[in-house]
């Protein structure tokens, strides 16, 4: 019996370990597509270009996969599967109907919820108790296929972004394994997706991480998780100083509400009370210079807090 193929799309950590399991699974990949490392990006994640180099697999690295050259590499192929396993851009139609059984895409969140952009980042700005991987068929719209299988992981209420994506590409490398047996024998189940309004999501930019001290102290929590590095980071102000501030904590003592958001000192720890009354303890920043001394920091801001949420 022939050993059913399969052209696969992919980038980053999910479409390394998902590219590794369709190998495993003795699936035929004639092709790999993926995207040229960005000099300007900070590589934390593994390279599907590398993983498929070990395999000795065919691998190109278009600006844009929706083209004709790229569309008859595909078609030539003679594909079962089409599988796209985080790769950065929408699949159209000329290459999703080049597959003889089906186009699926591994996504980061238990859709119908976050489509669209950096799931995970989302996810855990809006505060979520929980994400996923999502393994789904492609259509002409945005994550909004049948649904094949999802698995759900944890958010814990200190996680970043980068331990939650760690969970969501355990959880698609199960999702794919699991569901690849019944894909092969055509007994898969698809649920079909009612789309929610308001669950698309766009891309975050750098700019989107400025912190705004006017909003509770639990979302501005949020947001430091959600883009702490490798991510770009959540930033404010400090005595006329850039502040990156890459890691908070909820602290359990409060203060009075509605009073300007200031950066203060207690017991040798730096915390940062939010208009809401809420208080964070500031567990990690940087600034130009470097990381900021928190401990030293502390003894100062007991005798002089320092206001935030200037310019």
């Amino acid at each position: 019996m022939t050993s059913p193929r399969a052209v696969v799309l992919a980038y980053h950590d999910v479409g390394v370990r998902c590219l590794k399991t369709l190998v495993s699974a003795g699936i035929q990949i004639p092709l790999v597509v993926t995207v040229a490392d960005d000099p300007k990006e900070t590589q934390w994640f593994g390279s599907v270009a590398r993983a498929a180099a070990e395999y000795n697999l065919t691998v190109t690295m278009p600006d844009d996969a929706n083209t004709p050259a790229v569309e008859s590499a595909v078609a030539a192929a003679e594909p079962d599967f089409i599988f796209s396993f985080y790769y950065r851009s929408m699949l159209k139609a000329p290459i999703l109907q080049a597959a003889r059984k089906g186009a699926l895409n591994m996504h980061g969140s238990l859709l119908p919820k976050f489509r669209g952009r950096a799931p995970v980042n989302w996810a855990i700005l809006r505060g979520e108790k929980e994400t996923g991987a999502t393994l789904h068929y492609m259509v002409d719209r945005a994550d909004a296929g049948d649904i094949v299988d999802q698995l759900a992981v944890p958010i814990l209420a200190d996680d970043d972004a980068r331990a939650v994506f760690n969970k969501v590409t355990a959880a698609a490398e199960i999702v794919l394994a699991r569901s690849l047996p019944l894909l092969l024998a055509g007994t898969e189940r698809r649920t079909h997706q009612t789309i929610e309004p308001g669950q698309y999501f766009g891309r975050r930019r750098p700019e989107d991480g400025r912190i705004d001290w006017q909003r509770p102290a639990q979302e501005i929590h949020n947001l430091v998780r959600a883009v702490a590095p490798p991510f770009p980071g959540a930033f404010t102000t400090v005595s006329g100083e850039r502040w990156l501030i890459e890691r908070t904590r909820i602290a359990k003592r409060t203060v009075q509400a509605g009073g300007r958001a200031r950066l203060f000192g207690e017991d040798g720890k730096c915390f940062a009370a939010c208009h809401d009354g809420g208080v964070l303890e500031v567990m990690a920043a940087t600034k130009d210079s470097g990381p900021v001394d928190l401990q030293a920091l502390a003894a100062e801001l007991r005798k002089h807090p320092v206001s935030l949420g200037g310019p």
